[in-house]
C-alpha cells in the first residue's frame, strides 16, 4: 500500500494527484514533441476540472504558469506563454498604504482626504467655494455620525484647516458664505425627523382606530 508520506509532494493540492502524477509523466516523456503534446492535453485538462478559471481574464496564461508549478518549476516544453519564475510566485504582496488620518480626524475618511486635495488644486472662484461647501457639509455629518454629538461649525473650520495642512482656510475666504454651508444638512436632517413624524402619527392613529 502505498501511503501520501510516500508520495510526490503535490504542489498546488487543488488540482489532485491525477494532474500532479500526468505532470511528472510529462516531464519523464524523453522527446520535447511527446513533451508538448501531453502538457497541452494536461492544461485542456485542468481547464475541464476547474471550469470557473474560464470566466478569468487570460484563463490559459494561469494554466500553463499552473503547469510549470505543478512541475516544480522544472519542465522542458514549448509554452505560449513565458513560464512563471519561482521568486514571482513565492514574493509576498506588497503592503498596502493607507491614508494617514490619526486621533480625532480618523472618521473622515479617506474621500475626504481627495475631496481637500482637489479643491486646493482648484483656481479661486466659486467652482472652488462649492466644493469647500461640500467637503464642510460632508466632514460635519461625519463628525455628528461617528461622535453622536452635535458639533460647533468652528471645530469642523479648525479641522478643515489642519486636514489641508493650512492650505484651505474659511476664515480667509471672503466671498463663501459659510450660513449656507450647513444648510443643505439641516434641512435633510428636519426632513428625516418630520417623516419619522408623520409615520408615527399615522401608526398612532392606526393602533387607536383598532382599539375602538
Amino acid at each position: 500500500m502505498e501511503y501520501n508520506t510516500q508520495r510526490t509532494h503535490l504542489h498546488m493540492p487543488e488540482y489532485g494527484r491525477i494532474i500532479q502524477q500526468l505532470v511528472e509523466r510529462c516531464k519523464e516523456l524523453p522527446t520535447k514533441e511527446e513533451r508538448n503534446e501531453l502538457a497541452t492535453a494536461i492544461v485542456d485538462f485542468m481547464g475541464q476540472r476547474n471550469p470557473q478559471l474560464r470566466d478569468e481574464e487570460n484563463y490559459k496564461h494561469k494554466l500553463w504558469g499552473h503547469l510549470y508549478i505543478l512541475a516544480d518549476y522544472d519542465l522542458d516544453v514549448d509554452s505560449p506563454y513565458p513560464f512563471p519564475t519561482r521568486e514571482e510566485t513565492q514574493a509576498k504582496p506588497k503592503r498596502m498604504e493607507y491614508p494617514v488620518l490619526q486621533g480625532e480626524f480618523k472618521f473622515y475618511g479617506k474621500s475626504i482626504l481627495q475631496l481637500i486635495e482637489k479643491a486646493i488644486e482648484l483656481e479661486p472662484g466659486e467652482e472652488k467655494d462649492a466644493l469647500i461647501q461640500v467637503i464642510a457639509n460632508n466632514m460635519k455629518k461625519s463628525y455628528n455620525v461617528y461622535n453622536k454629538e452635535h458639533v460647533q461649525d468652528e471645530v469642523i473650520f479648525r479641522h478643515l484647516k489642519d486636514l489641508s495642512e493650512d492650505r484651505l482656510d474659511l476664515t480667509g475666504i471672503d466671498s463663501l458664505d459659510k450660513s449656507k454651508i450647513y444648510y443643505a444638512s439641516n434641512r435633510s436632517n428636519k426632513n428625516q425627523k418630520g417623516s419619522q413624524n408623520n409615520q408615527n402619527r399615522r401608526r398612532n392613529y392606526h393602533n387607536n382606530k383598532n382599539r375602538k
